[in-house]
Parts: C-alpha cells; structure tokens; sequence
C-alpha cells in the first residue's frame, strides 16, 4: 500500500514534516510511504493556467496524488487557518477527479495548547468540496505540538505516538476496505 504524506508548510523543518516522517516511521512494514515536497513550487492557482500544457509542478502534484492510495494530510494552524501555500495546492485538484473517493487522513498541529482546530476545520472542508473520503477515525489534532517533539523532530509524547500509529492504521484500513 503506497500512501503520500502531505504537509502543510514551506518550511523544511516544520513540526508538520516532523509528524509526517514520525507517522511514516510507525507505519507497518506493508505501508510505504512517500512524501510531497513541492509546496513551494507550485504557481499561484487561476482557472485560465488549468490548462494544457499544465506547469510541470502542477503535473508533478497531480501524479503524486494519483499515485497514492491514500493520502495523509497535516497542517500548521496560520491565523485561524490552514495556509495559502496549502491551500493553493488544493486549489490545483477542483477541475480533477484525483481525490474522489480516495482515503484521506487529517492532522493538525498548533504550538498553542488551544489551538489547530480551526486549520483543521478548514481542511476538513476544502477535502469535503474536492469529494475525497476522509477517514474520521484518521483524524488528529495536536495542539501544544512543540512540546511533543525533540530537537531532532523525534516524537517525545507517548500519547502522540500511540495517536499517530492510530491515524496511520485507520487510514490503511480505509484504503484496503476500498482497494
């Protein structure tokens, strides 16, 4: 089973990638996991550029979705959302039929301890539009998420950890009840 993990952030050491890679970690060994990492790349979304020939990034993001069995989503709350960058590669998938019905999990992680769930909220409903089949089970908020990973992006919380083997093995599930 080839699942993406997707996050959220431009930043390279971002808490979300931390997650994501920890998750990947925690999978079981029949779980491949691959990542996207061409956020950053991406052109700003207009209709008038969704149009062959597409930008090569655009290309890039829609193999990668198509690829996938699954898709593990996180994303960092930024003023009461998710961000534009995120967003925006969302955007790239309205004229498609890439994430119909595919198994999507939904993290997100806030260094405060009250925040995330409006970022989450936000994904929740951009994934609702685009048709995909979100995984309830698969869903994780991790709010004060500074506080459960070391320096080195390890996961620390044991609560977290057990959170994370939870949404990886929910999602798995949703996509082998679909395959």
């Amino acid at each position: 089973m080839h699942l993406l993990a997707f996050g959220g952030s431009l930043r390279p050491a971002s808490t979300t990638g931390q997650l994501l890679r920890a998750a990947a970690a925690l999978a079981p060994a029949s779980v491949r996991f691959g990542f996207y990492e061409g956020l950053a790349d991406l052109p700003h979304f207009s209709p008038e550029l969704d149009a062959e020939p597409l930008p090569r990034a655009v290309t890039t993001l829609r193999q990668r979705l198509a690829a996938a069995d699954g898709i593990l989503f996180c994303t960092p709350e930024y003023a009461y959302g998710m961000p534009g960058a995120f967003k925006n590669a969302l955007d790239w998938t309205v004229s498609t039929t890439l994430l119909t019905n595919k198994p999507v999990a939904i993290m997100s992680a806030s260094p405060s301890f009250l925040g995330g769930d409006k970022a989450h909220a936000a994904l929740q409903l951009t994934l609702t539009a685009l048709n995909t089949q979100i995984v309830e089970e698969a869903s994780l908020l991790i709010p004060g998420v500074r506080t459960k990973l070391s320096a080195t992006g390890e996961v620390t919380d044991a609560a977290t950890r057990q959170q994370l083997q939870r949404v990886v093995a929910a999602l798995g599930q949703a996509c082998q009840q679909q395959g």
